[in-house]
């Protein structure tokens, strides 16, 4: 019998752009041009919570958060960093990261919900890309 095969939830799929892999997680940009808004989704199968990943694996997911945030800040030059785990609309694991400015459309509130997300400029998205993989050690 085989092990059961890790796949992005779809929800995931659908409303994000995929740049890449780091050694345990997907990096993802979310579709929306109000905000520099990354995913990190670790490629474990059943993983719901970051309890449900092992001490080592827990340590590399932080050193992924910490790799790519600190990409993100330099940047985007933003304000404030969000970074969160929630999961309740998509349960597999997955973290995002939020470049904030003070002058965003949600700010001092969360995302979620406020402004309906706004399609990137396909250059804008591109350029934004390229510079987070050269960061990240992605290309």
């Amino acid at each position: 019998m085989s092990d059961p095969v890790w796949s992005l939830h779809s929800r995931l799929k659908e409303d994000t752009i995929d740049i890449g892999d780091l050694p345990l997680s997907k990096v993802l940009v979310i579709k929306d041009a109000h905000y520099p808004w990354l995913l990190l989704v670790p490629r474990r199968v059943d993983a719901v919570e970051i309890i449900d990943l092992d001490e080592v694996q827990q340590a590399q997911l932080m050193t992924e958060i910490s790799r790519v945030s600190r990409a993100l800040k330099e940047i985007t030059k933003c304000d404030k960093l969000n970074v969160a785990a929630l999961g309740n609309l998509v349960p597999q694991l997955h973290v995002h990261i939020i470049a904030r400015r003070t002058s965003d459309a949600a700010w001092p509130r969360p995302v979620w919900g406020v402004m309906p997300p706004l399609a990137h400029d396909a250059s804008e998205v591109q350029n934004f890309i390229s510079a987070l993989r050269r960061k990240i050690w992605l290309g």
